[in-house]
């Protein structure tokens, strides 16, 4: 990356650390940087990654710290984002919360010790350790300060709302602007409650009158801007069991630890302005305060199945003015009350107990993350309460009724005390003159504004069954068999992205088991890579039931002949026989199948109860005519739209420790849990297809090309670009299976076979940890890898096994082609005996993928002298009768071994 590109990205109020004189030199970087083509509005996790790539960058270029501040509004992702990095880079977050004073009402400006922090930041750049504050919000002090060592500080990254802020960004080296998120989606939703009359511009003027003066401008700043699309989202679910406490005292054990909190909150419900007396409490909007802190969540989103209120993480901390803003916008504060709260954390979950004194009850409440987990700590408890699924809003309605339009709100019986009323108090917003433009980045710009009302998201719509046959009408029994023949459900008109789709999917599974008997069957279908697997496992952790994969169906004698993308190579009268036992209540066999050798192992019983009445099947072909006439709820992952970027997303990313030294196989035992230890062997070649137009230069380059593996006879396409970070390598989560056919197809299209990897695999597992040791053919000693998703487990391992020191972060090509002379190599870099190998591969591909040889043959050069080829063949068959003659003999030499030791103890 050359100097004057770095400081042509920086300049604006950048670090200026590069004085020297740009270099000279006339040739290029054969590898551009990622910092030479920043776009100008990317997503969340493009944004990710470029963060990422571009600290690595500069880390290498520059010497010292690297400083980078993301700012944004409040629930933009900041945080979010921050962590994220930190996860994978290592490095220090310095949160702008902490640098508030004991005068902070939330989102003001003054309250910001920015001398603190820029002496903090300049300690840091300079070498010197240094101590930032520590704020609690609860005692509205700072109650200490955490020490930051410089030596461990290669990154820090400032996250907060004014990170951005023009005393701070000389300081900073990169800038990144959040913007989007569930803070947009209140200026949504107040939007449409309020309807047109009203302008965005005085909504975010009202609402949020310090973004428009002292946050918006610092975002047209930053060198990487990010839409952050996050809405309410079930992804990643919380999981509430709630019941009655007879006795407060009766879990006094758990509460009297020295880890249990107690807060008290004040709970309020506003109603919008132009709502009816008996609107929708889905329509409210729910704010919580809680010392001096604030907290908004949209209306009362939630989903209730069987004993258990499933919500979705969507609660963000908002300013006082944001509620005096609403409140002056016509709201009304139609519900308060108190909940005071004593918690305490059990591993993953957490137990509660909660008093709401309108009610003038307790609570038990258990919540998590996992439906399975909270079920099983709920019976290993003992807690054998009549659970409710009733919210605390519900309930006191039920007692008290919808207060109406022109009465008073409902007060808590415990008295208000002054602050708290001043807390809420509807202060008038603060106006910004429009015109008052000082700079161009000034200037408001679409990127920092909420959708209007025309582009926001519909409302999501309701289920209804559409008959197939008229001639029943409405005459039909809802529990009968004749409804369910005939009534189906009504296909909704439109698609829907992943965190709507899913939502809506258990609401139709919802809407089944209410008016139709049970069980319910669900089909996802859909392409490979499109995420209906992950799909499916979603809605069985918010529904509670079992998925099956339309890959157990697969007939032995079609997977020897790799036909894995056929309709015909399932097993359909094994499908149909189990949905019909499944259908009317009976056990069933469900086949078990081994991808890995080809056939089934076993059959598992399976029986659908009563308590949980679904099934999801998904699978490519699950919405096949032959199968879909079986199902009662179709759901297609095109029709959800999926933007999942296999490439740059950081969801379930696996941290991979790579070396070749030698490690004892009762080594990797030690650190591996016996219980849940499994191992298998694996026998793989990767092919690396180069994209077409890219010039064959005697350099293969793995970002230009993609990697097809065959494994078992399976095809699977590996499109990866991990981030090399220190030892580790963090790779997405993103092969998923094609057809050779597809591989077929790719070699027609232009795409060059240029090298291949073959390898055979240990594979070494718990659960938690994967170890893998890899023999590659050209390589003289296996090289061992350590995968996992927490970083924290596999640097353990590693450091368990020894091998800090040894790790590379190198491809397994790399290192290959490393170790190729040069004069062996052909044009396209690799060995000239491996293309004659690669030859094979390919004409193999292409004749069993339904094209042949000649179709493709300007487009898959691998050798330019086809003597040599010859010749290379010849000795590759030489080679192949001697390794059979080979293996005979080491055949013939254990079995004589294995007899001796047998016959020895025999007759011991």
């Amino acid at each position: 990356m050359d100097d004057e590109v770095v400081q042509r990205v920086f300049q604006e109020g950048g670090r200026d650390y590069f004085q020297q004189q740009p270099s000279t030199s006339t040739s290029t970087s054969s590898s551009s940087s990622i910092l030479q083509s920043l776009p100008l509005h990317v997503s969340f996790d493009h944004g990710y990654y470029l963060l990422v790539k571009s600290i690595q960058e500069l880390r290498e270029k520059k010497e010292g710290l690297v400083t980078v501040g993301i700012g944004g509004p409040s629930g933009s992702g900041k945080t979010s984002l921050a962590e994220k990095v930190a996860s994978v880079i290592g490095c220090t977050v310095i949160p702008m919360e902490n640098y508030r004073g004991g005068t902070d009402e939330g989102t003001d400006l003054d309250s910001i010790d920015f001398d603190a922090l820029i002496r903090n930041l300049e300690d840091l750049t300079e070498g010197k350790d240094t101590k930032i504050p520590v704020f609690d919000f609860h005692q509205k002090k700072r109650v200490g300060s955490k020490a930051i060592k410089s030596a461990m500080s290669g990154v820090v990254i400032v996250d907060g709302t004014y990170a951005l802020h023009a005393k701070l960004r000389s300081l900073l080296d990169i800038r990144v602007a959040v913007v989007g998120g569930v803070h947009f989606s209140l200026l949504s939703k107040v939007r449409y409650d309020i309807g047109d009359s009203c302008s965005l511009d005085y909504l975010i003027d009202s609402i949020f009158p310090l973004f428009r003066k002292h946050i918006e401008p610092d975002l047209h700043h930053a060198q990487i801007r990010i839409n952050n699309s996050f809405v309410s989202s079930f992804r990643e679910a919380i999981y509430k069991l709630k019941c009655r406490s007879e006795s407060p005292d009766g879990q006094s054990t758990f509460f009297l630890k020295d880890e249990a909190q107690t807060d008290n909150f004040i709970e309020m419900y506003l109603r919008p302005p132009s709502a009816n007396e008996e609107a929708r409490i889905n329509d409210w909007i729910k704010v919580r305060q809680s010392g001096i802190r604030y907290y908004l969540s949209l209306g009362d989103q939630r989903i209730v199945d069987k004993n258990f209120i499933i919500r979705p993480k969507a609660e963000f901390e908002v300013g006082r003015m944001t509620l005096g803003g609403l409140l002056a916008l016509g709201y009304n504060v139609v519900v308060s009350y108190k909940r005071a709260s004593t918690s305490v954390n059990i591993g993953s979950l957490s137990l509660s107990l909660e008093t709401i004194d309108t009610l003038g009850e307790t609570f038990l409440v258990l919540r998590g993350t996992d439906r399975k987990t909270v079920g099983a700590e709920a019976l290993r408890m003992g807690i054998t309460g009549q659970w409710l699924t009733k919210s605390y809003l519900e309930m006191i309605l039920e007692r008290k009724g919808v207060p109406r339009l022109n009465t008073p709100p409902l007060v808590s019986a415990t008295s208000v005390s002054h602050n708290q009323e001043k807390d809420i108090a509807a202060p008038k917003p603060i106006r910004t003159t429009p015109n008052l433009v000082y700079q161009l980045e000034d200037l408001a710009q679409p990127w920092t504004r909420s959708p209007t009302k025309s582009k926001m998201e519909p409302v999501l719509p309701t289920w209804h069954f559409a008959s197939s046959d008229r001639s029943h009408g409405g005459s039909v029994a809802t529990g009968s068999s004749a409804f369910r023949d005939t009534m189906k459900l009504a296909p909704m008109p439109d698609s829907y992205d992943l965190d709507r789709g899913l939502l809506l999917a258990v609401q139709g599974i919802q809407f089944l088991l209410e008016n139709k008997s049970v069980p319910v069957i669900v089909g996802i279908g859909g392409p490979s890579g499109s995420g209906k697997t992950s799909l499916a496992h979603k809605m069985a952790n918010i529904v509670g039931c079992e998925v099956v994969s339309l890959e157990s169906y697969f007939r032995p004698e079609q997977v020897k002949d790799f036909k894995y993308d056929d309709f015909n190579s399932l097993d359909l009268p094994l499908l149909s026989k189990n949905i019909g036992d499944i259908k009317h209540g009976r056990k069933t066999k469900i086949p078990v199948f081994n991808l890995e050798t080809g056939s089934r192992s076993c059959f598992k019983e399976l029986e659908i109860s009563e308590d949980c009445g679904v099934i999801i099947f998904e699978g490519v072909y699950a919405l096949h005519p032959e199968i879909r006439k079986s199902l009662d709820l179709w759901i297609a992952v095109l029709k959800i739209r999926n933007d999942f970027d296999p490439v740059l997303s950081p969801e379930s990313s696996l941290f991979v420790l790579k070396s070749n030294k030698q490690v004892a196989y009762q080594d990797i035992l030690n650190i591996l849990d016996s219980v849940k230890f499994c191992s298998s062997v694996q026998n793989f070649i990767d092919i690396y297809l180069r994209l077409p137009g890219t010039p064959a230069n005697g350099h293969i380059a793995e970002s230009d090309c993609v990697r097809v593996r065959i494994c078992e006879g399976r095809f699977a396409l590996l499109i990866r670009e991990p981030i090399r970070e220190g030892n580790f390598i963090i790779q997405p989560k993103v092969d998923f299976d094609i057809s050779i056919s597809t591989v077929s197809g790719l070699l027609n299209l232009g795409y060059q076979a240029v090298a291949y990897i073959e390898a055979s695999a240990l594979i070494y597992q718990d659960g938690k940890i994967l170890i893998e040791v890899d023999h590659l053919q050209d390589a003289p000693s296996p090289y061992l890898q350590i995968k996992g998703v927490n970083k924290e487990a596999v640097a353990a391992a590693g450091s368990a096994l020894k091998l800090d020191g040894s790790y590379t972060t190198k491809s397994y090509l790399q290192i290959i082609l490393e170790r190729l002379p040069l004069v062996e190599r052909s044009y396209s870099g690799i060995h000239t005996h491996q293309a004659a190998r690669l030859q094979e591969l390919v004409e193999s591909i292409q004749s069993q993928g339904g094209s042949t040889p000649s179709e493709s043959s300007q487009s898959r050069e691998v050798s330019p002298m086809d003597g040599i080829i010859e010749d290379m063949q010849c000795r590759i068959r030489r080679l192949e009768r001697w390794h059979t003659i080979n293996t005979v003999l080491w055949t013939f030499l254990m079995s004589a071994l294995i007899g001796y030791s047998l016959y020895q103890r025999k007759r011991q």
